[in-house]
């Protein structure tokens, strides 16, 4: 079910204070955040962002494409079918 136009997209408060309140105007300063369920939004573009998927931070770099996502779809908890030993 989706969440209701009144309310409006999810964000943690952490990320809006880092991304407004801090001004990060650099856009090379890394974002950490441990909410996957945050949306992307537009002024995020160029944002270097670091997601925590339950072992470590993985890094991506917001583009145009993202928005509207959430974080959590650009960190995957799963392992690749690459790294298995047969």
């Amino acid at each position: 079910m989706a969440r209701s136009l009144w309310k409006g997209p999810f964000i943690a408060h952490g990320i809006i204070k880092k991304t407004i309140f801090e001004n990060y105007t650099q856009k090379n300063l890394v974002i950490k955040s441990y909410s996957r369920r945050s949306v992307i939004l537009p002024q995020w573009v160029g944002f270097l962002f670091e997601v925590y998927n339950g072992r470590k931070f993985v890094s991506f770099v917001i583009t145009e494409h993202m928005v509207h996502h959430k974080l959590g779809e650009f960190a995957s908890t799963r392992k690749s079918a690459l790294y298995v030993k047969t």
